[in-house]
């Protein structure tokens, strides 16, 4: 070892440049973040072979004075904060003075800034961290950095980067998080000619959300907010439909700056558990504000990451937001509407709602030219004259629904059916025994109306021993039985073990179950659980365990496939450590285990009791392992696959 002796100032600076500038998309960061400190409206970022041949940021805020411009590329040289107690307020997104002297060191770097009260701009270069002279020049009011061959003087980190695609999809996704943090800035990203960013300012984040990501995702966003005290919570998650196999699209953000935090992350995994399936990650833009005493900013070099005064409460508050929101949204599974490939292809609606008032007309006798033996009515001659399938189209379409819901309806309907139509809303035919959608946010499934007077009992049809098709208002529902019945039971167990130990049914002859050494032992040190959830087992000698009980509610089940039903998550690698998480897995494996299986030939009694069981039931658009229980094809949807509109 050799004596101890203070570092070049040139390597101080080299070594925060390995903390701080990682990659070009550092770089732009941290130039953006200084553009919007210093209160500029538009910012232009221009890029080279990824950045790593150049990076140009100009914004128009309030430029750097002359005297400053030196200090500027100084080493913890700032205007942002003055005295240690500024660091347990700071207001800026950057404070610790050593952007810019870090890229500085590494790159070829060019200043040029002009004040408001300037009466030109002027100019610095810095080669590798040697300064040049500050010379007059011409410039806007404002502050252009540009930052040529990044990592020339160190051809280690330059080796370390990839291609130049990656780069620059880096830089595009710095940019992205920056201006989804600040909305009402301009901003724009070019590499090369290439135009990658146009966001013009907006009001509403979810303006900026659809600029960016497009209307396939802002249009499944669901808007969340809260307040607890000074602190607020608020943006969009995207509807389970809308998932990802990363975390990549999900952004917080704490009072304008974009920040990672895990305890947040996992506050929004739970509040999915059970909408999404093993590996999908969902989408988020949140935004929260609170006083700058209550987060600690100065944690990271690069400032991704802060801590917050009070962790617990912030993880409680987004939980709850989220939880209490989707309990008044609708997160059921919709089919995407298809696109019409040639509108000028698609009927006029009022022709086609003429169209049906003319049939009516002819079904009742009414209609004009039937009476007056005209072929055409002149009015309506662009139409043409209903030909007789097209009536009898019409006047089988209510006895058909007769037939699908075993009821025999002579003769049809017709008056309520044209009272339908003229009330106004001529897209839906009359039905009495029609199936209801819940109203949105409403837990009660996705067949429950809201009719006044004793519930319809719904009917469904079964197909391929998988499936139930139902009529809904809204159009057809299409239910996973397995999917909907594991909902049901995981409800029902869940709902009776928060009462207390789940009814037990004492096997006659106690049933030996042999298993690993490492399968009995996870089972006898869960014996507990296991029989708050309705099953006691105890010891029969080396690695075999008497089962002594089974709940009643799985009796079908045989008490050696409950055991290792169980056993799957007590022996899961990923196992959480709570008793309520563990206890939670086990039922929902025991609901899947029991729930009907794709296959299960099912009467019309047990689809009824089914259907009517998902009533009150909530989350019942989910199985609890995230899977969709039913898809909704809307009468719109099926009109524009069928060609009809």
């Amino acid at each position: 070892m050799g004596r101890i002796h203070r570092l070049p100032q040139s390597v101080v600076n080299k070594i925060a440049a390995g903390e701080v500038i990682e990659r070009p998309a550092s770089a732009v960061k941290e130039l953006v973040e200084n553009a919007i400190d210093a209160g500029a409206s538009r910012i232009d970022v221009v890029i080279e072979r990824g950045g790593v041949d150049l990076i140009r940021v100009i914004d128009n805020g309030c430029g750097i004075a002359e005297d400053d411009l030196e200090a500027a590329v100084t080493s913890h040289a700032t205007s942002k904060i003055a005295d240690a107690e500024d660091l347990f307020h700071v207001q800026t997104l950057g404070f610790r003075g050593e952007a810019l002297a870090s890229i500085a060191e590494v790159s070829r770097l060019l200043v040029r800034s002009r004040t408001a009260d300037g009466e030109s701009g002027y100019e610095m270069a810095v080669q590798g961290g040697v300064r040049g002279p500050i010379v007059p020049c011409s410039a806007p009011v404002g502050t252009t950095v540009e930052v040529a061959d990044l990592f020339f003087n160190t051809p280690v980190r330059r080796r370390f980067l990839r291609s130049t695609a990656t780069e620059a999809a880096h830089v595009a996704e710095a940019v992205a998080k920056i201006a989804l943090a600040h909305p009402r800035i301009h901003f724009t990203l070019y590499h090369g000619d290439k135009a990658v960013y146009a966001l013009p300012p907006v009001e509403r984040a979810a303006d900026r959300i659809a600029s960016l990501y497009g209307r396939e995702v802002s249009d499944r966003l669901i808007e969340v907010a809260s307040e607890d005290g000074p602190i607020k919570i608020h943006g969009f998650v995207g509807h389970p439909q809308l998932s990802r196999s990363n975390t990549r699209q999900q952004f917080l953000f704490v009072n304008g700056r974009p920040i990672r935090d895990r305890s947040l992350q996992h506050a929004l995994s739970e509040a999915y558990r059970g909408l999404l399936t093993v590996g999908r990650q969902p989408v988020a833009f949140l935004y929260l504000e609170m006083p700058t005493d209550m987060v600690d900013v100065n944690v990271h070099p690069t400032k991704q990451e802060v801590r917050f005064l009070d962790g617990g409460r912030l993880y409680g508050q987004l939980l709850s937001t989220l939880r209490t929101r989707f309990l008044t949204s609708d997160l059921n599974t919709r089919v995407p509407m298809p696109e019409v490939a040639d509108p000028h292809e698609a009927h006029d609606r009022e022709k086609i709602l003429e169209m049906r008032r003319r049939v009516v007309d002819w079904a009742k006798g009414a209609a004009p030219w039937l009476a007056t033996g005209e072929s055409s009515l002149s009015a309506g001659a662009s139409l043409g004259r209903p030909n007789a399938t097209d009536a009898a189209d019409a006047v089988d379409l209510p006895i058909k629904e007769a037939i699908s819901a075993g009821v025999e309806r002579t003769p049809p309907d017709f008056e309520a059916w044209s009272r339908s139509d003229e009330s106004g809303d001529g897209a839906e035919p009359f039905s009495s025994e029609a199936l209801d959608v819940s109203e949105v946010g409403r837990p009660l499934g996705f067949l429950d109306g809201g009719q006044v007077g004793p519930p319809r009992q719904p009917k469904a049809i079964q197909v391929h021993n998988r499936y139930l098709i139902a009529e809904s208002d809204e159009g057809v529902v299409v239910i996973d039985q397995h999917a909907l019945h594991e909902r049901i039971l995981y409800e029902q167990l869940r709902r009776r073990a928060e009462e207390g130990p789940l009814e037990s049914q004492q096997l006659l002859v106690p049933e030996p179950v042999d298993l690993s050494p490492a399968e009995a032992a996870a089972a006898l040190d869960a014996a507990e659980i296991l029989s708050q959830l309705g099953m006691r087992i105890e010891p029969f000698g080396g690695s075999t365990v008497l089962v002594l009980s089974r709940p009643v509610m799985l009796g079908r089940v045989p008490p050696s496939e409950l055991l290792h039903i169980a056993l799957e998550p007590l022996m899961a690698k990923d196992r959480g450590p709570g008793r309520a998480d563990l206890m939670d897995k086990i039922l929902h494996s025991m609901a899947c285990r029991a729930a009907v299986k794709a296959g299960d030939r099912l009467t019309e009694e047990e689809i009824t009791a089914l259907l009517e069981q998902s009533r009150g039931v909530l989350d019942s658009h989910h199985c609890p392992h995230g899977r969709p229980t039913a898809l909704i094809f809307s009468r719109e949807q099926l009109d524009k696959h069928f060609k009809r509109v």
